[in-house]
């Protein structure tokens, strides 16, 4: 009776010493991690205060001819901090990127556009520069506003037209089981919608699946959205706290680099030209 006693003080103590040391090994990994976490992000602060000095000098060369089309993704909050924006369309006008998009969730940059280009010298829209054939332009810097829910009217008439005027070719064939439309095809729906300047610069393959899935919906809700008709960036900067693009048109960043900066209110100038200058000295095979 006395053994089976001492037995199982001994187990409990024993498991109680097994979790405190179990314990006590999660909290030295959580403090290493928190520790070397808080010296990345001095570091980080150093380095970019550093660059924005100009104390580095490899930061002043920046081959900027790369970087032909820049989009920054905004959260919902930041959207909402137009000085801190125009500030940083200011930097990057600065610097030499001529082509930025902007794009935020709810369509909040849209309504201030006025505004942000009235702060910018010279600054137009992507639309009233290709009207005017003036993308090439080097003088002034391109503004685009993109949204969540941009396009969608477009697809929507771009599907019914492909429906209305070649669903009929498919009837009279018996053998032929599913809608298929050609690239040809969909470029005068494109075209047909407004959306002509997307024939030369977007891969017909993204909208090829998309209209098949949209028109044997039968015109249903579809969760697809199709975003402006601008070219694919060559880098995007995201400005939020999830490391994600938040909605930014899949079809348009096959080929984009994407770099996480944080929230909009804590960027500085040494972060931006770090971004930048790293992509910079990327080499892209592009699948070769």
């Amino acid at each position: 009776m006395d053994f089976s006693n001492e037995s199982r003080v001994l187990h409990r103590c024993s498991a109680q010493i097994g979790n405190l040391l179990l314990r006590s090994l999660w909290h030295l990994v959580h403090s290493i991690i928190s520790i070397c976490n808080f010296t990345l992000d001095i570091a980080n602060v150093l380095e970019s205060y550093l660059i924005s000095s100009g104390l580095l000098g490899r930061y002043k060369s920046l081959h900027i001819a790369k970087l032909r089309y820049l989009a920054i993704v905004i959260d919902s909050e930041g959207a909402y901090q137009t000085s801190k924006i125009i500030k940083l369309l200011q930097w990057l006008e600065a610097v030499g990127v001529k082509h930025v998009c902007l794009y935020d969730t709810e369509g909040i940059l849209k309504k201030s556009k006025d505004f942000v280009l009235e702060n910018l010298d010279g600054a137009i829209l992507f639309q009233d520069a290709h009207e005017n054939n003036v993308l090439l332009d080097q003088q002034h810097m391109i503004l685009e506003f993109v949204s969540f829910s941009d396009g969608k009217e477009a697809v929507v008439k771009a599907a019914n037209v492909l429906f209305i005027k070649y669903s009929k070719h498919v009837v009279i064939d018996q053998n032929q089981k599913e809608k298929i439309f050609t690239e040809s095809q969909m470029s005068e729906a494109l075209k047909t919608v407004g959306l002509f300047f997307l024939s030369d610069q977007v891969d017909f393959r993204c909208y090829y699946q998309f209209f098949l899935l949209f028109v044997n919906l039968s015109f249903g809700t579809s969760s697809f959205l199709l975003g402006s008709g601008g070219p694919e960036p060559d880098l995007l900067l995201v400005y939020g706290p999830a490391r994600c693009h938040l909605g930014f048109p899949a079809w348009r960043i096959k080929y984009t680099e994407i770099v996480h900066m944080g929230p909009l209110k804590s960027m500085n100038y040494g972060s931006l030209i770090k971004a930048i200058y790293k992509f910079t000295m990327v080499r892209q095979n592009y699948g070769k």
